[in-house]
C-alpha cells in the first residue's frame, strides 16, 4: 500500500504532437508507455465520499488494477490532496466486492496514458475523449519549474479533475452521455 499526499496539475496542449513537443523540450525520459487506463468511480447512493469531495476509484490497465481513496482537496496553487493507492489484482472481483458493500459506479472515463519523468516529477501526456492534457505529479517547486519552462504560469494550471473537466466540455457541447469513453 503507499499513502503519500498528491501534488499535481493538467495542462491542456492542442494536439498530441504539441505534447511529445513539450515533454520532449524539458528533457523528461520516457517511464511507461502508452495504454488504456479505465476507470470507475464509485460511491454509496446518498453520495457520501462526493459530500466529502473524496474519490475511491478502480483503474483497470490491461490486466492489472489499483484501488485508490483520494480525500478532499486543500486550497492551494494546485491540486492537493491525500490518496492511497493499492494494487488489487482481478478488477471485476474488487467491482464486485465494492457492490457487495453497497457502493456502485457513478462515472466512468477512460484516456490512454504515456508516462515520462524529470527530476522526481511524473509527466504524463493523457488523450481523453475532451482534449489533451500534460498532467504533472510531484513536488510543487519542480511542478512550477517544469509549467514555467513550457511556457505556463499558473493561471494555465487545470486542478479539475477528468469529470469536472468532461461536464464543463458536455455543458458546452449539449453531450447526453454521462461516461467520458473512447
Amino acid at each position: 500500500m503507499t499513502k503519500n499526499v498528491e501534488r499535481e496539475i493538467k495542462l491542456h496542449f492542442a494536439s498530441k504532437n504539441a505534447a511529445h513537443e513539450a515533454v520532449k523540450s524539458v528533457g523528461a525520459t520516457p517511464l511507461r508507455s502508452k495504454r488504456l487506463q479505465k476507470d470507475a468511480l464509485f460511491d454509496w447512493p446518498d453520495e457520501r465520499l462526493r459530500q466529502r469531495q473524496c474519490v475511491l476509484r478502480i483503474r483497470q490497465e490491461n490486466e492489472d488494477s489499483t484501488l485508490t481513496f483520494k480525500g478532499p482537496p486543500e486550497s492551494a496553487s494546485m491540486k492537493v490532496r491525500e490518496e492511497i493507492e493499492s494494487t488489487a489484482g482481478n478488477s471485476s472481483n474488487l467491482v464486485t466486492i465494492l457492490e457487495r458493500l453497497g457502493l456502485e459506479v457513478w462515472f466512468r472515463y477512460e484516456k490512454y496514458r504515456e508516462e515520462f519523468t524529470f527530476n522526481g516529477v511524473i509527466v504524463a501526456i493523457d488523450e481523453t475523449p475532451v482534449g489533451i492534457f500534460i498532467e504533472l505529479e510531484g513536488e510543487e517547486l519542480v511542478i512550477n519549474k517544469i509549467a514555467s519552462s513550457l511556457g505556463r504560469s499558473q493561471e494555465d494550471y487545470i486542478l479539475d479533475s477528468y469529470r469536472d473537466i468532461f461536464l464543463q466540455e458536455s455543458n458546452t457541447k449539449g453531450s447526453g452521455t454521462s461516461e467520458m469513453v473512447f
